[in-house]
């Protein structure tokens, strides 16, 4: 069979939820709802450590996090892995471009892509005084070197008055265009005019919002702020302690104490995805204009979610859903992919480590020993088949430091600093409103995914488990010495 062309469609900080097909009685996403349409959706994806680089990991290795070595969020750390998805695409004769977000070190690291137009967001670590010049956002950054050439060299993105893990939102202050949501569709656009034709191409189109900061145009605002908005869910086991001493800083992981600002906060956010959605709709447009939509697989998902004030938290690199649950769609054109369910549904547990496989698999490329996911492509096909009956998530965060596992029907979550457990029956509970901890009828169930726990854990550095019962308290950097490689 032919090779098909494959676009990747990264988005950074978006919850599984926050999509018209999922069901949001708020958000509207009339593009990626005709990919889901026309696709497979993954309702059980996940982001096993939900935090940018972490996940950027899984994304590029096809690794689970203790073999790539990122169980947490740490910038600086060399990027040197073997075998990466745009590496073996390219050995698989594929022209590969990325545009957008990469989030590596350092910044050029192309880990494998032909070409790379660069634009990782707003990042205060690439900003500082100390970084080399080469390292420099100013100077390494695409889209910003770009933005000064067009509007002057004091331009930045910072006029808003927004931080880039703020919640304060408030719409963009130029002209449309200047936006980097469609900077990236733009330079996307610009690679399938000046494509070679006769090769397949991997486009990774690799978009920074709905990440804060929560600034869409004026007219993505506009369909929100009159609106009755969903609350975001609060559990009966939360507690407001952090949020009454952190809920007045402007990038707290609490969110903001006044109501008012959450609502704002949730305008500016779904306001950000509405108008990724109208961006990608121009991506979809030009490949159905361009005659090779038919011949094109697309992949949409995103690194993590955002909690939005859930649980009166936010941000990610929490164990609940509004952090690690992410979306996932799988379309294609009629030429590629004929076996495709078309407008199917698959629960299988899924993780951000499957993509590279599935990509390989679709192109007819062999999948290197080094990768742990697995090929999604079965499931495209029979929806209703299993992948993996759990996933082991975790990430380290200091006092909150979580490890969790996860099933199509519920989760455990271990709390690694203090041993505090959780249990949630996602069936019936699927915004974990209770934890069932203590729940004489689940306690058997727990023990099971507890003992997935310690399975999981077992031979760490950290020493998280003797084999018998997990340990808290432990050191646990954000970095194993398996994400050096030489």
């Amino acid at each position: 069979m032919k090779q098909p062309n494959i676009v990747l469609i990264m988005t950074d900080q978006l919850r599984a939820d926050c999509l018209g097909y999922a069901g949001h009685p708020d958000v509207k996403t009339p593009y990626l709802d005709t990919l889901a349409s026309k696709g497979v959706v993954f309702d059980r994806a996940y982001s096993a450590c939900p935090s940018c680089i972490a996940a950027r990991a899984a994304l590029h290795t096809g690794r689970e996090q203790s073999r790539h070595g990122r169980v947490g969020y740490e910038d600086g750390l060399p990027w040197n892995y073997h075998h990466t998805m745009a590496e073996e695409l390219s050995a698989a004769g594929y022209y590969t471009q990325c545009v957008g977000k990469m989030h590596v070190h350092p910044l050029r690291n192309y880990l494998g892509f032909h070409n790379v137009d660069l634009h990782d967001g707003y990042l205060h670590c690439a900003r500082y005084g100390s970084v080399p010049y080469s390292e420099s956002q100013f100077v390494a950054d695409d889209y910003f070197y770009w933005l000064k050439e067009e509007l002057g060299v004091s331009t930045d993105v910072t006029e808003t008055g927004l931080d880039c893990n703020s919640y304060l939102a408030r719409p963009w202050t130029r002209e449309e265009r200047y936006h980097p949501t469609n900077w990236v569709t733009d330079r996307s656009l610009d690679f399938l005019r000046r494509r070679d034709p006769r090769k397949p191409f991997f486009l990774m189109a690799s978009y920074l919002r709905p990440h804060p900061p929560f600034d869409a145009p004026q007219h993505y605002f506009d369909l929100y702020s009159a609106k009755d908005l969903r609350p975001p869910f609060v559990g009966t086991w939360e507690t407001e302690e952090y949020l009454k001493r952190d809920g007045r800083i402007f990038d707290s992981k609490t969110g903001p104490i006044d109501p008012e600002l959450a609502r704002q906060a949730q305008i500016g956010y779904y306001a950000c995805i509405t108008h990724l959605d109208h961006q990608i709709g121009r991506l979809i447009m030009a490949l159905i204009e361009q005659e090779i939509y038919d011949d094109t697989v697309i992949l949409f998902t995103a690194d993590h979610g955002e909690e939005l004030c859930d649980h009166h938290m936010f941000r990610k690199s929490r164990p609940y859903e509004g952090s690690c649950h992410i979306p996932l769609i799988i379309s294609a054109g009629r030429n590629v992919l004929p076996g495709l369910s078309s407008g199917s549904v698959c629960h299988s547990v899924a993780e951000l480590r499957d993509i590279m496989p599935t990509l390989l698999d679709m192109a007819g490329a062999p999948v290197p020993d080094t990768v742990d996911g697995t090929s999604l492509l079965p499931l495209v096909e029979a929806p209703g088949q299993q992948l993996r009956s759990w996933l082991h998530g975790e990430h380290s965060y200091g006092e909150f430091s979580n490890h969790w596992i996860v099933t199509e029907t519920d989760k455990y979550i271990w709390h690694s600093q203090d041993g505090r457990e959780q249990y949630f029956n996602l069936s019936e509970d699927p915004h974990e409103l209770q934890d069932l901890i203590h729940d004489q009828n689940a306690q058997q169930r727990i023990e099971e995914l507890r003992q997935l726990l310690i399975q999981s854990l077992d031979g760490r550095p950290e020493g998280f488990t003797d084999g018998r019962k997990l340990i808290a308290g432990r050191p646990y950097p954000p970095s194993l010495p398996s994400a050096i490689l030489p």
